[in-house]
């Protein structure tokens, strides 16, 4: 068993070291909210000190080399997802109690946030931010140490469980999955996922819980594993596990792919790298469909 963890964290080392190099942007908190951004620059590479709950059911293949890989177009629909034009906009306020946590990807969001709210304070309102790149729902589950890449909170290296709980948070928006699916398979991932989300829910029961899906790949960037394909599937299981658990399923992919599957270019910042992260316009479309998305439950 001791070589078996050895091995997945030697290869959890190597899709962070691709992760976290795109660059995503955006660490560190807003200085301009009420209500102080609890977020994480990328930390030292994870060493698992302790066995994720769920063990790869097969090594992943090789990643190094983008193969063309032809996206699936289809994508589950949201659960209450809103037709268009049919809800209202939340305002600001409804995120004054949430916090997102995420990889990379959100990362980005963390500094496009902050950046907004240096000309507008009330900007996705007093949203909390608890984002590390090389962040996963597997790594999530390991022990804090040095080495591993639980975000910060108010500077304190911590599980998620504990993090949520102690900013106050009342809604969670998460996005995990581009650090798992090579590592852990697809429903290892979703079950990692399962697991992760229960640990917080123990912490802070009263917690809604809204799962994002993954979000897709730039043309030319997909690899052997992590490609548009597996995440459509991934993101299926997602849905599956909130419709069985009570939680949301909040499609943000389904407005940040083209007609063929794959992240546009005005969308993608990193084309000539990883071609998964956003660039400022994603980011803004990515909170419209969010207010849009909450208008169903405010």
């Amino acid at each position: 068993m001791k070589k078996a963890v050895h091995t997945a964290a030697l290869t959890a080392l190597t899709l962070a070291l691709l992760l976290s190099a795109a660059g995503c942007g955006g660490g560190g908190g807003t200085t301009a909210s009420p209500s102080p951004v609890a977020s994480a620059t990328p930390s030292a590479l994870p060493g698992a000190s302790s066995s994720p709950a769920v063990e790869p059911s097969a090594t992943p293949a090789p990643v190094e080399t983008p193969v063309d890989t032809q996206p699936a177009t289809s994508e589950p629909t949201a659960s209450a997802q809103p037709a268009s034009g049919s809800v209202t906009p939340v305002a600001w306020s409804w995120f004054d109690d949430a916090v997102f946590v995420g990889d990379s990807i959100s990362l980005k969001l963390t500094g496009y946030v902050s950046k907004m709210r240096q000309s507008d304070p009330s900007f996705l309102g007093k949203a909390q931010f608890l984002t590390a790149g090389s962040l996963g729902s597997g790594n999530a589950l390991w022990d804090v140490s040095s080495e591993s890449v639980h975000p910060l909170y108010q500077g304190t290296k911590m599980r998620l469980e504990d993090s949520i709980a102690a900013c106050g948070a009342k809604k969670l928006y998460i996005l995990l999955g581009m650090n798992d699916v090579g590592m852990y398979g697809i429903d290892g991932s979703v079950a990692n996922m399962e697991t992760l989300l229960k640990l917080i829910l123990e912490k802070t029961p009263d917690l809604q819980i809204f799962v994002q899906s993954a979000t897709p790949i730039h043309k030319g960037n997909e690899l052997k594993v992590l490609n548009n394909a597996n995440l459509v599937i991934y993101n299926q299981g997602l849905q599956e596990m909130c419709q069985r658990n009570g939680w949301h399923y909040v499609d943000v992919a389904s407005v940040l792919r083209d007609a063929d599957g794959y992240l546009p270019d005005a969308y993608c910042s990193d084309a000539s790298g990883m071609g998964m992260h956003f660039t400022d316009q994603a980011c803004q479309v990515w909170i419209d469909y969010l207010r849009q998305d909450a208008g169903a439950y405010a």
